[in-house]
């Protein structure tokens, strides 16, 4: 019978290692059950300090590296089981210590469950409002640094994911690391905060949206051609010059599953007893133990697909009964997520812009469809990366959603071309930019809008720098007597 070292390694603010609760004790008993030995010596409760403002999430991918040599002296390789905050920690960490060079990585599978891989909407609020909330594991006060990592639209995320989606599939396989996703798109109502409506996000655990979990990602990038030295100044459409997407990685919703609690919680909730509401998370983590080939992966990815697909149809309507007057409706729909980051072609950051989305033949904002915009998050740190979480089944089309014969929401009709056009600041001066768009298509709906999934959109806006900024004269035939305070921009550009 074969052993199996596995590394549970907690999420965010944990300071008690009964977070994990009854997982590994059951998974130790399934495992056996299924013909593989997990022994309790060689389950390793990862512990790491998150709370203080001075960690960073990279100081803990580094510590993690320091423990795993001190702690698991093997030639044999481990399984990391990730919650929250951990999976993005242990990505960080499998980024930097596991390179094309290295023979073998020493972790073999990476599990995540409800990861946030892209961030989470609720790191904005601040650390004591945060620290409150009862759908994060403990109320303690959560460290900056971790928190800075985790805001939507951090440049820490977007760096780490886009190194993801320009990776090599063959990266994914025996001898390097299985990657997958877990989690749920059930919010435990007993978890609520009636003062912040994250909490009960639609498309999300409570805590963790499911498109900013999945790894399968996208990126694009829109270039915006130089102007013609003309007067006025002319500048031609966006152009994708770049559209990458991520490796195929395998994502499992799972039924009923929140992001923490003990009756919800994707890991908490979890029993050492054969109860119905663990069986499908164990199921699923031992379907990802058990992959060993490329073809097991790529396998357990059409599985998860097609699980998955089954629970969406089947909590597409919630209905709570809890409410004394009338039953209350919850839909739910996929969504998606878009983060833009607007830079200029000098790399520096464009703090200062409007971003406006058209969509249909007349590429006109006005025909988006009505209840399509859920939320918009600029990132503090890195005010020119800003993050839109839209409804994609609505952008989409939907038939009509009904409760028996009651119709609760008729049929959404949907578009099939999106357009953006962004308007930076500043627009005059002697280093200024131009606004410019990409009209509506097809190609830009396919490319940027994914159910459950999260696209990355960089926008690169030309750099115009006026002639006036730097000039030689003849020493005898200077303007304003050789005063230059006064000089102006022109249309004369570099």
């Amino acid at each position: 019978m074969s052993k199996l070292i596995v590394v549970f390694v907690h999420g965010w603010s944990v300071t008690n290692l009964d977070t994990y609760g009854e997982l590994p004790t059951r998974l130790q008993n399934e495992a056996l059950a299924s013909g593989f030995e997990i022994s309790v010596e060689e389950i390793f409760l990862g512990q790491y300090i998150s709370f203080h403002d001075e960690v960073r999430l990279k100081d803990i991918s580094r510590a993690f590296e320091t423990a795993i040599k001190d702690k698991l002296d093997s030639p044999e390789r481990f399984i990391c089981i990730t919650h929250s905050t951990g999976g993005p920690v242990i990505r960080d960490w499998w980024k930097r210590y596991s390179s094309d060079s290295s023979p073998k990585c020493p972790m073999s599978h990476l599990i995540m469950l409800a990861p946030a891989n892209f961030g989470s909407a609720l790191a904005q609020l601040g650390k004591g409002r945060v620290g409150r909330l009862k759908s994060w594991f403990s109320a303690v006060e959560p460290g900056q640094g971790v928190l800075d990592w985790l805001e939507l639209g951090s440049i820490e995320a977007w760096t780490l994911n886009k190194n993801w989606i320009n990776s090599n599939e063959d990266d994914i396989n025996p001898e390097h690391v299985f990657p997958f996703v877990l989690i749920g798109q059930s919010i435990d109502r007993k978890l609520y905060d009636n003062l912040n409506a994250y909490t009960g996000e639609l498309g999300s655990d409570g805590v963790v949206r499911v498109a900013a979990a999945n790894l399968e990602s996208n990126y694009v990038c829109l270039q915006q051609p130089y102007p013609t030295s003309t007067s006025p100044l002319v500048t031609k459409d966006f152009e994708i010059s770049i559209y990458k997407q991520s490796p195929k990685t395998p994502l499992r919703i799972i039924k009923g599953k929140s992001h923490s609690g003990e009756d919800m919680g994707i890991m908490n909730s979890v029993r050492i007893s054969d109860n119905e509401e663990s069986r499908e998370t164990i199921k699923a983590i031992l379907d990802c133990i058990n992959v060993r080939t490329k073809t097991d992966y790529n396998n357990l990815y059409i599985q998860f697909e097609r699980e998955t697909k089954e629970v969406l149809k089947n909590e597409q309507l919630e209905i709570d009964s809890s409410f004394f007057i009338s039953k209350r409706y919850f839909i739910h729909d996929q969504y998606c997520m878009v983060i833009f980051r607007v830079i200029d072609t000098e790399g520096y950051p464009i703090k200062d812009y409007d971003l406006i989305i058209s969509a249909g033949d007349e590429n006109d904002p006005n025909h988006l469809p009505e209840g399509f915009f859920q939320d918009r998050q600029k990132n503090k740190n890195n005010p020119e990366n800003i993050t839109y979480y839209l409804n994609y089944d609505i952008l989409k089309g939907t038939e009509a959603i009904k409760s028996g014969k009651k119709e609760i929401r008729p049929k959404q009709k949907g578009i099939n071309k999106l357009g953006l056009k962004i308007i930076p600041r500043p627009s005059e001066g002697f280093v200024r930019y131009m606004p410019c768009e990409i009209k509506a298509d097809k190609t830009m709906f396919d490319y940027v809008l994914k159910p459950n999934s999260t696209t990355l959109v960089e926008i690169v806006m030309q750099r115009i720098v006026s002639k006036e900024v730097f000039q030689i004269n003849p020493i005898n035939d200077l303007p304003n007597g050789g005063d230059f305070k006064k000089v102006l921009p022109g249309n004369n550009i570099l």
